[in-house]
């Protein structure tokens, strides 16, 4: 694979060179500056790229919403995540114990394990590049055009892990003309932002600009052992381009790199429990923890370079490159018990790296057929490596793993549409995807201290629980279709079906040595590999919408049925390896669900200026079948278990007034979130799980005459909500039915270590700030 890697790299070296010389110079430009997902002042128009070509938001069959730069910035959007408030049947969160790695979920389909070996279930994508690892995919909001979500499965134009959907973070191209504009912020808990952005003309045909970012921000609270300040927030993030071409010309060229450098402190988790043995109380602040893990020191490096080329071959037909380099590095210390003695843990550390290149042919003459012909590779890795740190009456156990992971994928697409009538029009595609998941996991047991890797004195005790090397192939056809009927220009009233899948693995968590086996305790290769290794997991979705503008009103409104195969389900309990007390992976395809549910967006301008913007998502989401293994029996428990991460009800109410002042423009602007019960996992948990809960933001945005001068004012969680967004949880539960099994001292019984571990994280406090920008 590593030979495969060097040879698509050279592939990519040529490709900006052989795009630009195949336009023909009578060609007329297809590359112009992107149009703002936001309504055009003049007939309310949203371009978007759903389908992988710029189209009206009304003319797409596809569940998307679309949020401009503008709007984002009007609401003091600080990253990604904030995208989750308004989008129905969306969560966007940071991952439990780390600041930038994403957990996403769309429409009950999702992934929060981190470590390699498991896969999204929603796509993440930066200017179409796809970002195949979580770790530093929390992207934080400067210099971007808009952000587009798209709902339920985008199998055919997006691949195999787009299986709830997609999100794409799209950045702003450079203007034709010299430029700067400056962005500064100050706010509650010693928030302080810088953002610089400018570019200039080298010639007619080529610009050259870039950002650079400084964001921080001092600590919600603090770790109390340590002395670090918890939950704060030290970025460094910068990106800089070099285009040619585009504005009326046949071909354009964009080459883009990026570097973003997080030495934000670990985020401790808050105990909700006391110390079983150690007695300490459970801390009055949420945002306090007492873990004393802080090596290796917290730390998330992430860049890439990518190259996206288009050419117009003819007046009808146009050729797209997108080719990509990205890698990260993360270092993770997470104390699980969050108490100051090894309890429960775990040092880690994550590489990825990928190369991919996407090739794109599109047909649009302006007739009854257009459509579009791809392309796709990857080649990616991704290895982790962990100690699991449990105290015992051995003094210490360190279970140490080191998962490497490569994925190896080949796709074909297409996507055509036809014009049956001029109300009428028809949309089929399809994407062949071949993959190749190669793993070399290996555990070895420690006694006495951490594994030297993470710099632990631990003595290796036994030979390796696991020491896997394997492979496996996965093939996939991924249909659409769908069928639009627009009675007028501004209507369509549409029906869809797609299906999407998500690769499937190796546990990088299993225990080989407690593979079945013929011969007990001595499994086979093959045994092994089978005990390991999971399916890709399937979803058949179905669809019905509406979009229109009826006046002063434009609305979005979908219906949607699926059926999900083989749901992948991770996790990690507490076991016996050699007779002695320490953690195993399971991994299973557990069996089917259905999700079934409704979704509406809708904003509405009335005369003076006063708008209304809102949305609303309701699903109902269940397990038809959960198979799990209780004393060696097969047991379906569907019946009590819940889809993670899946509120019933999301929605959202805007409230806006935008007036002149003068010369110049006031907006005014408030919003109220809803997120009914979350369950952070399958097996529902009173401790963890978070209540119904509403969020309250507002914003003050002054624009000076001539659109210069902005100065803004955000007040973000006004009412100071407390709620709960992950957690972690190690304590006995009932096989069956996942009740929490309470020991003599009414607490819960712990499985890992003897303190016991419930901890959970916690969503940003209220936060005000302003912010002044000046742009040239």
């Amino acid at each position: 694979m590593r030979s495969s890697r060097i040879m698509a790299t050279g592939l990519l070296s040529g490709v900006a060179t052989a795009v630009f010389a195949a336009a023909p110079a009578q060609a007329q430009s297809v590359v112009e500056e992107t149009a703002e997902a936001a309504p055009a002042a003049d007939d309310d128009v949203i371009i978007v790229t759903a389908r992988r070509r710029e189209e009206r938001l009304v003319d797409v069959p596809v569940a998307v919403s679309a949020i401009s730069g503008e709007e984002l910035a009007q609401r003091g959007a600080l990253d990604i995540t904030d995208v989750g408030q308004t989008v129905p049947n969306v969560t966007l969160e940071a991952s439990r114990a780390t600041n930038s790695t994403l957990s996403a979920f769309i429409r009950g389909i999702g992934q929060q394990d981190p470590v390699s070996g498991f896969e999204q279930g929603v796509g993440i994508y930066l200017d179409d590049v796809y970002l195949n690892r979580p770790q530093a995919a929390v992207l934080d909001i400067y210099d971007v055009e808009r952000i587009e979500v798209l709902r339920g499965p985008q199998g055919t134009l997006y691949g195999r892990n787009t299986i709830g959907g997609a999100v794409k973070y799209v950045t702003r191209r450079l203007p034709q003309d010299a430029s700067v504009k400056v962005r500064a912020t100050y706010g509650t808990y010693d928030q302080a932002e810088g953002v610089i952005t400018a570019s200039a003309p080298i010639s007619d045909l080529v610009r050259v600009g870039g950002s650079l970012a400084r964001l921080s921000r001092g600590g919600f609270g603090d770790n109390l052992t340590t002395g670090l300040e918890n939950y704060n927030k030290d970025i460094w993030a910068g990106r800089l381009s070099l285009e040619m071409g585009g504005y009326g010309e046949p071909a354009f060229i964009r080459v883009q790199g990026d570097y973003t450098k997080d030495k934000s402190n670990p985020r401790g988790g808050h105990r909700l429990i006391p110390g079983l043995v150690s007695g300490a109380p459970v801390l009055d602040n949420v945002f306090d923890t007492r873990g004393a893990l802080n090596d290796p020191e917290q730390e998330v490096e992430s860049y890439g370079l990518s190259l996206h080329a288009e050419a117009e071959l003819s007046e009808a037909l146009t050729l797209r490159s997108i080719s990509a380099w990205r890698k990260d590095d993360s270092y993770s210390p997470i104390d699980f018990d969050a108490l100051p003695a090894v309890d429960l843990d775990v040092p880690g550390a994550y590489f990825n790296e990928q190369v991919s290149q996407e090739f794109q042919l599109l047909w649009d003459d302006g007739g009854a057929f257009s459509g579009l012909l791809g392309f796709y590779y990857l080649d990616a890795k991704a290895d982790t490596l962990f100690d699991v740190r449990i105290f015992t009456t051995f003094a210490g156990l360190t279970a140490y793993t080191q998962a490497n992971v490569d994925t190896e994928t080949f796709a074909i697409f297409g996507d055509f549409t036809y014009d049956l009538t001029d109300q009428l029009s028809l949309s089929v595609g399809g994407r062949y995807t071949w993959d190749e998941r190669s793993a070399e996991i290996l555990r070895q047991n420690y006694l006495g201290g951490g594994s030297p890797v993470f710099g632990g004195a631990g003595v290796p005790f036994g030979g390796a629980s696991t020491d896997f090397n394997g492979s496996r192939e996965f093939k996939k056809f991924t249909p659409r279709a769908s069928l639009s009927f627009m009675p007028t220009p501004d209507h369509n009233i549409y029906a869809s079906y797609s299906k999407g899948f998500k690769g499937g693995g190796f546990d990088p968590r299993g225990v080989g040595v407690n593979a079945p086996a013929a011969i007990a305790g001595s499994p086979t290769d093959e045994e092994v590999t089978d005990f390991l290794s999971f399916a890709p997991e399937e979803v058949d979705s179905y669809e019905i919408g509406y979009k229109g503008n009826l006046g002063i009103l434009n609305i979005a409104a979908a219906a949607f049925y699926a059926d999900y195969t083989d749901v992948q389900i991770p996790g990690s309990v507490a076991c016996e390896v050699g007779g002695l007390p320490t953690f195993c992976g399971i991994v299973s395809n557990a069996g089917k669900a259905t999700f079934k549910g409704l979704e509406l967006e809708a904003n509405a301008r009335f005369a003076g200026g006063f708008g209304l913007a809102g949305s609303l998502g309701y699903i109902d989401a269940q397990y038809d079948e959960y198979i799990t293994n209780i004393a060696n029996v097969p047991t379906d428990v569907a019946d009590f278990r819940v889809v993670q991460n899946t509120p019933e009800l999301t929605g959202s109410l805007t409230a806006s007034y935008d007036t002149a002042i003068g010369a110049g423009d006031l907006y005014l602007g408030a919003t109220v979130s809803y997120r009914s019960k979350t369950s952070q996992f399958e097996i529902p948990n009173p401790y963890l799980d978070q209540g119904g809960y509403a969020l309250l933001d507002a914003s003050a945005v002054y624009t000076a005459p001539g659109g210069r001068w902005k100065i803004g004012i955000y007040g973000k969680n006004l009412l100071d909500k407390e709620y709960k967004t992950s957690g972690y949880t190690f304590v006995a539960t009932d096989p069956v039915t996942g009740a929490i099994v309470n020991g003599a001292n009414g607490f819960p019984v712990p499985t890992l270590g003897p303190e016991g571990t419930l901890t959970a994280f916690y969503g940003n406090p209220r936060q005000v700030f302003a912010t002044v920008s000046f742009t040239y």
